[in-house]
């Protein structure tokens, strides 16, 4: 750990998840790695292998029986089970504190411990709570049943990304991710991109003046120095920040990126623009492989247009693609297998979606304040969670409609979200203790 040089690498055939689980043995010889089919894959040094021929042949009588953590359809789920709930006692849901001005929540993501929630306000300033430790919270992770602290640097300085003169931030692209290892973000509000240090809030480099401006960030997976950067000029930058050197630029978006995700299982980058079309970039060459427009729902008239997002499933080969007038499920092919359009009880377009933790639901917020969970195998409505369930003193007849502009998941917690909302506040959700019961 005193260097930053890697000691060995090893390949394992492939098969393993995006974010792997890893777990050494107590002599540190085994390796266990989850994989992309809900197995373990074992690696040994010399001494591993020797302690692996001394227990002898393996037979079906000395495996341990161990069940995938990830169910391959929705009736694996023992939460959600509420078609309709409105009633605050039918869930619990917690108001993060908040001292600095409101502004809308336009960017929301944990950070990878699962032990804070990071915003990225319209105004280009962001807001960490941290949870602690206590006998309540053991593990300290995020959850609606303790308040977190907002947290601030001894300085009082607040983490505020670059802006472009003469141009309100509010009306600006506003596009954040964080590292692996939850030491730094990168985050964008028009003006040029900041790496900041997340415990000190200092700002290590800046980079990428507009114009164009940045659109969106998403880190490589297998170097977080490398970041794909989505431009307003529906260009895709591949940047080395500790070289400062733009190793490529894509072109094939006829309007700004509004989505990015990488596979590690298809070696593959896949964008989406605010043309509503996907492409699919090989990560090898950085050549485009394939490119599709989303399919217009049933009964739409006029062409799509707006923003698009996209999300990789645990599976890592299939696609969730956000849309204000859908949500689908893409193949490693880029073929729509199935798709869900606002009707019924949830009319409202959308607004944001995520898969849970574990892949098995899909959380999808709507601009009249509503929530639905879904089934993520065949987008089955499980729950629609109501405005006045989780925002306090709502009112029905209020003139302006409040809604969660952007979904978190948790990491680790796959009943838990966050809610960024269009008036500045944030929303963490579970289900009540009663139905988890």
């Amino acid at each position: 750990m005193d260097n930053t040089n890697m000691l060995t690498a090893v390949d394992v055939d492939g098969g393993l998840l995006g974010c792997p689980r890893l777990r050494f043995n107590k002599e540190g010889s085994l390796l266990a790695v989850t994989t992309s089919d809900n197995g373990i894959k074992i690696l040994a040094n010399s001494d591993g292998f020797v302690y692996i021929n001394s227990l002898g042949p393996m037979d079906s009588s000395r495996l341990v029986d161990v069940k995938p953590c990830i169910a391959d359809d929705g009736d694996k789920v023992k939460s959600w089970n509420i078609l309709d709930v409105s009633d605050p006692s039918q869930t619990k849901a917690l108001c993060l504190p908040d001292s600095i001005a409101p502004s809308k929540v336009v960017r929301l993501i944990y950070t990878n411990s699962g032990l804070a929630l990071l915003a990225l306000t319209a105004s280009a300033v962001h807001k960490l709570w941290k949870w602690q430790r206590s006998e309540r919270n053991p593990s300290g992770k995020a959850t609606a049943y303790l308040a977190p602290q907002l947290w601030q640097p001894p300085s009082g300085k607040l983490m505020t990304n670059d802006i472009i003169d003469g141009k309100p931030a509010e009306e600006s692209a506003a596009c954040i991710a964080l590292s692996k290892n939850d030491s730094y973000v990168v985050s964008a509000s028009g003006g040029k991109v900041s790496l900041f240090n997340i415990m000190t809030f200092k700002v290590m480099t800046m980079f990428m003046p507009p114009p164009p401006a940045v659109t969106y960030l998403a880190f490589y997976p297998q170097d977080n120095n490398i970041i794909a950067i989505g431009m307003e000029d529906s260009t895709i930058q591949i940047y080395n920040v500790q070289v400062d050197e733009v190793k490529t630029k894509l072109r094939g978006h006829q309007n700004r990126i509004t989505g990015l995700a990488f596979s590690q299982t298809l070696n593959a980058l896949v964008s989406s623009g605010a043309d509503a079309q996907l492409c699919m970039w090989s990560i090898d060459k950085w050549e485009k492989l394939k490119s599709r427009c989303i399919h217009e729902p049933a009964g739409r008239q006029s062409p799509l247009v707006g923003e698009t997002k996209v999300q990789f499933h645990n599976d890592q080969t299939h696609l969730l693609v956000v849309h204000d007038s859908q949500i689908s499920i893409y193949d490693s092919k880029l073929e729509c297998s199935r798709s869900w359009s606002p009707k019924d009880t949830l009319p409202a377009p959308i607004s944001s979606a995520i898969y849970s933790c574990d892949g098995l639901l899909v959380y999808v917020g709507f601009y009249d304040g509503a929530v639905g969970v879904f089934d993520a195998d065949n987008l089955r409505l499980r729950c629609r969670i109501a405005a006045s369930a989780y925002i306090p003193y709502f009112s029905v007849n209020s003139n302006t409609t409040t809604y969660p502009f952007v979904i978190a998941a948790h990491p680790s917690e796959p009943n838990q979200i966050a809610l960024g909302m269009s008036d500045g506040a944030v929303h963490v959700v579970e289900p009540s203790d009663a139905e988890l019961k």
